[in-house]
């Protein structure tokens, strides 16, 4: 385990239309503590410097998440970071942490960010565009729209580049993706993650206006973004789908679970003190993240034994027999793993975007291998002059 997400707070201040937390499959959160009990992140802290210790690990990542984990009070906001911070430095010392929180960013105050930056806690902000037009599923629990005082936030946020994490996106059909893209820059974030809708075999993904039978709308909307991005004079943030793609297609390690074959890393402990998988996988049935571990009675060694864990260790020989087959295998990893589940049948299917994926992953293979020809024309043309 590289990742521990804590789950702080297990309510938000927001009723997101499309939440995987609270209006998919998996309610679990109704039965969970409003908010993580000092003992039970103590014990999280333990647990942590523990396994860090045990494999001698350079660093751990650290994710305060929700519900909406800027509920907790500025004074107490960084307490779970320098509880871990302190059992490494008892256990394990020369593992180093990484730390951030992701909000919906209607609660950031110059207060919390003071809090926060104090405590090396970088924040990531959820928002589905720049203009409230794309933020109409993002309404507190009134109906009342959330943007405005999301956008306070994250102008708030742009003024301190250093505790800036960057913006999650939900990808969504009915906006145009050129727009929604340059809309964000707005907020000025270092990089932006495109994420494709929590949908699955049996919960499909939304079939956006006008989809043709046998199209590819995701890749469309996606690879409109890559253009504009990738064509652009100066590079105005990072974007961390074309980045990993980009990456593995050059042969280098993916640092996210939802391309390539690395092993997934990433343990959840909810604020009840009790250990599950990846929170994504709630967008499948009720219970699907859950293990029956909790931080009192099992370890995180323990966790990589539970068999819902040990499937996602497997690499290739984990996917479906057409996906193991296919040339993009390196690159696509059979996909984000709630996206393969299909009710009766498993996780052991091609992404639901299986189509989306390989068109999008084929068109960002031919834009780097033109580039690298005309890099290597240019350099043809023009040899560097040799060293004296």
């Amino acid at each position: 385990m590289r990742q521990f997400v804590l789950k702080t707070r297990s309510r938000c201040n927001l009723a997101c239309t499309y939440c995987y937390v609270y209006e998919m499959a998996d309610q679990g959160w109704r039965d969970q503590p409003v908010a993580m009990a000092p003992a039970t992140t103590a014990r999280a802290a333990q647990r942590i410097a523990e396994h860090a210790a045990a494999h001698d690990l350079p660093r751990v990542d650290l994710v305060l998440h929700g519900g909406e984990p800027l509920l907790t009070a500025p004074a107490a906001l960084a307490a779970p970071v320098e509880a871990v911070r302190a059992a490494l430095a008892a256990t394990t010392p020369r593992t180093r942490i990484t730390a951030t929180v992701q909000t919906n960013g209607t609660l950031i105050t110059r207060g919390r960010l003071t809090a926060l930056a104090a405590a090396g806690i970088r924040v990531g902000v959820s928002l589905d565009g720049g203009l409230p037009a794309h933020n109409t599923r993002r309404v507190d629990h009134a109906g009342h729209p959330g943007f405005g005082a999301a956008a306070r936030g994250l102008r708030l946020l742009a003024r301190h580049p250093d505790s800036y994490a960057g913006v999650l996106c939900v990808i969504d059909l009915d906006q145009d993706p050129v727009e929604t893209y340059e809309s964000l820059l707005a907020f000025a974030p270092p990089t932006v993650g495109l994420l494709l809708p929590l949908a699955n075999w049996s919960a499909p993904p939304p079939p956006g206006p006008g989809r043709r039978p046998g199209g590819t709308p995701y890749a469309d909307w996606l690879l409109a973004v890559f253009e504009r991005w990738w064509h652009d004079g100066a590079r105005r943030t990072r974007i961390r789908l074309f980045e990993e793609i980009i990456a593995l297609l050059l042969g280098l390690p993916a640092t996210t679970e939802t391309l390539g074959l690395a092993p997934a890393a990433t343990a959840v402990i909810e604020t009840d003190g009790s250990i599950e998988q990846a929170d994504s996988l709630k967008s499948a049935y009720e219970g699907a993240a859950a293990t029956g571990m909790a931080l009192d009675t099992h370890s995180f060694d323990q966790l990589l034994d539970h068999p819902g864990f040990a499937a996602r260790q497997l690499g290739r020989d984990a996917l479906a027999a057409g996906c193991r087959a296919c040339e993009l295998v390196e690159v696509c990893g059979g996909g984000h793993y709630p996206h393969r589940y299909r009710a009766g049948e498993g996780f052991r299917q091609p992404s639901v975007y299986c189509a989306d994926l390989q068109v999008l992953i084929r068109h960002i293979a031919t834009a780097v291998q033109h580039a690298a020809a005309d890099r290597r024309r240019a350099t043809a043309a023009h040899p560097p002059a040799a060293a004296s």
